[in-house]
């Protein structure tokens, strides 16, 4: 189902960086804590969205994790907003990657080639063990979003904003590779998406 479901436009945040991002390690559900640049990229977006028009009468919704959680309450303090205004839906969690959470890709092709042959080929439907793929994450995120009342401030996580981008047009071929920038915000609207 297409993202015209949830009102527009969807303004995301992909939560700051944490230690693990530095080291390249899988978060997925490990509630991995947002490290001082992440701070300050929360406080950054805060300070940017501030003067988007309409902003501050939308409903901000993040993941539970806490370095989706903290960096909403930075980015709300820096615009001037209660901290603890927001609501958390489980539902934006991080996809899981299972087995594979605290590993590198490098750590991963060493152990289980195969695995990372078959994540290769396709990574759309592609589960780590234990874990889920982009189409289990796409699924759940799109109902949390067609349950949204009024325009959103979304902070969640690489995965979902990937599974985001599914929901609005953009080729799953594509998605792997896309960077999902920490420190800025994804506007989505019309049919498009742009970064701010």
């Amino acid at each position: 189902m297409p993202l015209e479901a949830a009102p527009a436009p969807l303004i995301f945040v992909r939560h700051g960086e944490t230690d693990w991002n530095v080291a390249g390690r899988l978060q997925g559900r490990t509630d991995i804590p947002l490290n001082a640049r992440g701070r300050d990229q929360a406080d950054a977006v805060g300070r940017a969205l501030k003067d988007f028009s309409g902003v501050a009468d939308r409903v901000f919704v993040a993941s539970p994790l806490s370095r989706a959680s903290d960096t909403m309450r930075r980015m709300r303090a820096a615009m001037g907003l209660d901290p603890d205004g927001f609501e958390t839906d489980e539902r934006l969690s991080e996809m899981s990657f299972g087995r594979w959470e605290g590993s590198t890709f490098f750590e991963i092709r060493e152990r289980e080639p195969g695995a990372m042959k078959a994540r290769e080929a396709d990574r759309w439907d592609h589960r780590p063990p234990d874990g889920e793929s982009y189409a289990d994450v796409s699924a759940r995120v799109e109902a949390a979003l067609a349950a949204l009342d009024r325009p959103a401030v979304v902070v969640s996580h690489g995965g979902v904003a990937r599974a985001v981008l599914a929901l609005a047009g953009v080729e799953r071929d594509r998605l792997p590779e896309l960077r999902i920038q920490q420190g800025r915000a994804l506007v989505i609207e019309n049919g498009g998406w742009r970064w701010i």
